[in-house]
């Protein structure tokens, strides 16, 4: 017998538009796989705590503030569809200066993953393909 890998995308109304052609998450049997997530909100371009130059390049940003919408907009991602925080159990984090953010990073997701402690990878990559200096890729496993 076969098991079920009926798959369904899934589009939040509340989470920041997609920058390309891919649905914020898809689910596969009880997966969800939730594409790159990044700290921009719903309806605006401009990225929390950024500030660009005339040509669009980043001049200083607030890691933090970025962190706290990043993690916002993963919740807006699986309440939308019908998942919970608790049933993340895969994060990896892409972070743009493993320098001088990783250790504000390691200590907010301490403070949102107090309970649920999924598998994490972090990697300092050269850039994403908007202003922003982080992205998180995430699977839940649902509960029915």
């Amino acid at each position: 017998m076969q098991p079920d890998v009926t798959s369904a995308a899934h589009h939040s109304g509340r989470a920041p538009e997609p920058v390309g052609l891919y649905p914020h998450a898809r689910r596969v049997g009880n997966l969800l796989f939730l594409s790159g997530v990044g700290p921009r909100q719903r309806g605006q371009q401009q990225v929390p705590g950024v500030e660009l130059d005339e040509q669009g390049s980043i001049v200083r940003y607030d890691f933090e503030s970025q962190c706290h919408a990043v993690f916002q907009n993963v919740r807006y991602i699986l309440e939308d569809a019908g998942a919970r925080w608790e049933d993340l159990v895969d994060v990896t984090v892409f972070l743009t200066n493993m320098q001088d953010d990783f250790a504000t990073y390691n200590r907010l997701y301490a403070q949102y993953f107090q309970t649920n402690q999924p598998c994490r990878t972090t990697v300092e990559i050269n850039r994403l393909p908007t202003p922003i200096a982080i992205e998180l890729k995430c699977v839940a496993a649902l509960q029915g």
